[in-house]
């Protein structure tokens, strides 16, 4: 190819990766729907965006490379402590009753459907085991289950991405062990390969805890830090043993989430946007390899193997996986209608499908074509369904603003028995043990302390809730707890004016600052020790003199704080929430909630 060729091929590819994954965000659909036709259609109408011919021989080893980068973010989600509840029990078991049964559907049906040999059948049932984080977050985002759904479908998506990936080096060489004869043969090939794999692991968390833990580097060499081991650790070991180097990475990615030496922020903007990049270029890439000719004679047998996926595999699973649990009717259904595949099947399929092909096994060179129209009809399927689906077996989740108030004085309880009245599933925390009890006295809802502390130290999303108020008498901790938790998770946060102008507080931290500037904590208590009390009213009332607008609650249930640089701007259907003047603790047209 010519520098032009090259230079249009690698921008092409880039383009239109971004470009797709911008539109997806803009439309609220999976990026999946956009990149794989985006893909085809250009590598169908050029050969300049083919990635065999810009990159010859080094395709399929890039591939391996960014998969194992992949798997690594993937193994990173994986802290097991943070699996709560029933999804501690439903998880496991559908990742241990998915995969075998799964496999065991799509093996048996490509053979006679798509004319495959037996190992290449096995090969492609153990590729479309895998769903993953990076298609089911989107579509779950989209849905909005209910809290208990949403925990269950992403930690399942989090970790069959990691099971499927060792399962399918597993079943690679075991297909082409059989290919040389002999029966104890594949089994001492994957032993061989897990052994690599578990060394390079060793090896990569070492250099991972050396960067991370002990050189103190900043956000940027953090980042480029773990990519470099990631990437060096994979190599080496696929240098060793092709392969091994996805297993190393999964397991790097896993010790990192779960040992106690690392502690990595909830939220990485740089290695993720480095991920979502490598996620886009991969679609683009693999699916310009495919070929409308590659298509012709496998689109109905595919569809019916994907038919018989969505309809019968999926839904056994989930009624297996779910039995005798305090799921209700609905969620199980849900469950049942939520398996979409995506990257790791795309990635594995044309790294393994290549290389089974050029080993002369039978079939093999369908696997990427298969594997490609599997996931475009399951996104389709299960994006343009999800919506209605979980709205008619009722499990979608209340679009009502969910606060979390983290303070304890009896004004903030009063707020926060005002925003209940209105209609809102309030949670609490203060710092201190008394404040607590005071807040359980008065029936409201208590957040885990644990899980409170940890969530602000790395700024973690906390779970179920959609805006953050910080309320207490602190400002070292409001700022603080801003700082962190506006860099690093997408929940708003706010904060009471700062009662001081310099010092820790700065006018510069993030988080918007609720009220007018004069109703600093101070203030606050003030009155409420004076006797004024927080107050709901309908918007179409006159609002009392001497009484501060705080909130508006929509009819939606979408509770809208007024800061010093969002006004009041009461709208009809509005709930306003009041603090009125000192005295007979009451509003005009309003309730006191106290």
């Amino acid at each position: 190819m010519s520098t032009d060729q090259v230079l249009l091929g690698v921008g092409l590819i880039l383009v239109l990766a971004v470009g797709s994954q911008v539109l997806a965000s803009r439309l609220r659909i999976p990026a999946l729907i956009i990149l794989l036709p985006a893909g085809f259609i250009a590598g169908a109408l050029t050969t300049d965006v083919n990635p065999d011919r810009l990159l010859g021989t080094a395709f399929q080893p890039l591939v391996s490379l960014a998969v194992a980068v992949i798997l690594y973010d993937s193994g990173l989600a994986l802290q097991w402590g943070k699996v709560q509840g029933r999804a501690r029990r439903v998880v496991p078991r559908l990742v241990i009753w998915g995969v075998p049964v799964t496999m065991a559907f799509a093996a048996v049906l490509a053979a006679p459907l798509l004319g495959m040999s037996a190992g290449a059948a096995v090969m492609t049932g153990a590729i479309l085991v895998v769903s993953g984080p990076t298609v089911v977050g989107p579509l779950l985002a989209f849905v909005r289950p209910s809290d208990r759904l949403q925990r269950i479908l992403s930690w399942e998506g989090s970790l069959i991405d990691p099971v499927g990936g060792i399962l399918g080096a597993v079943v690679f060489h075991a297909v082409l062990a059989s290919t040389s004869g002999g029966v104890s043969h594949p089994l001492g090939q994957f032993l061989l390969s897990l052994g690599i794999g578990v060394a390079g692991a060793a090896v990569g968390v070492a250099l991972l805890w050396l960067c991370l833990c002990k050189l103190d580097l900043d956000d940027v060499l953090s980042t480029t830090s773990q990519l470099a081991c990631v990437v060096g650790v994979a190599a080496a070991c696929d240098i060793v043993r092709d392969d091994a180097g996805l297993i190393a990475a999964i397991l790097m990615g896993l010790a990192v989430a779960n040992l106690r030496a690392f502690n990595l922020p909830a939220k990485r903007p740089f290695f993720e946007t480095l991920v979502q990049l490598i996620i886009g270029v991969l679609f683009v890439a693999i699916s310009a390899t495919v070929t409308p000719e590659s298509l012709r004679h496998i689109v109905l047998p595919t569809l019916a193997l994907v038919a018989v996926l969505v309809v019968v595999t999926r839904p056994l699973v989930a009624f297996s996986a779910t039995i005798r649990t305090e799921l209700t009717r609905g969620e199980r259904a849900f469950i049942g209608w939520m398996a979409p595949r995506g990257i790791v099947a795309a990635a594995t399929a044309s790294t393994f499908g290549a290389e089974l092909a050029a080993a002369h096994v039978g079939g093999a060179s369908k696997i990427l074509p298969v594997a490609f129209l599997v996931i475009v009809a399951t996104v389709a399927l299960y994006g343009l369904t999800a919506v209605p689906v979980a709205r008619r077996l009722g499990v979608t989740r209340p679009a009502r603003t969910r606060p979390l108030l983290i303070g304890g004085d009896p004004w903030v309880i009063d707020l926060a028995l005002a925003l209940r009245a209105a209609g809102l599933d309030v949670l609490m925390w203060a710092p201190a043990e008394g404040q607590r009890t005071q807040i359980t006295q008065a029936g409201l809802n208590l957040a885990p302390g644990e899980q409170l502390a940890s969530a602000v130290a790395q700024g973690a999303e906390i779970e179920g809730v959609t805006a953050i108020l910080l309320l207490t008498g602190e400002d070292d901790y409001n700022v603080l707890a801003a700082t962190i938790l506006a860099g690093n998770s997408d929940t708003p946060v706010y904060r009471l004016a700062s009662q001081s102008s310099h010092g820790a507080v700065a006018s510069s931290t993030p988080g918007e600052t609720l009220f007018a500037a004069a109703l600093t904590h101070p203030a606050l208590t003030a009155r409420h020790r004076a006797g004024a009390r927080i107050t709901t009213q309908p918007s179409d009332g006159a609002i009392p003199p001497a009484t501060d607008l705080l909130f508006r609650v929509n009819p939606n249930g979408t509770l809208i704080p007024v800061t010093i640089t969002r006004p009041p701007d009461p709208q009809p259907g509005d709930t306003l929430v009041l603090l009125g003047p000192g005295g007979n603790g009451t509003a005009s047209k309003g309730r006191t909630v106290t």
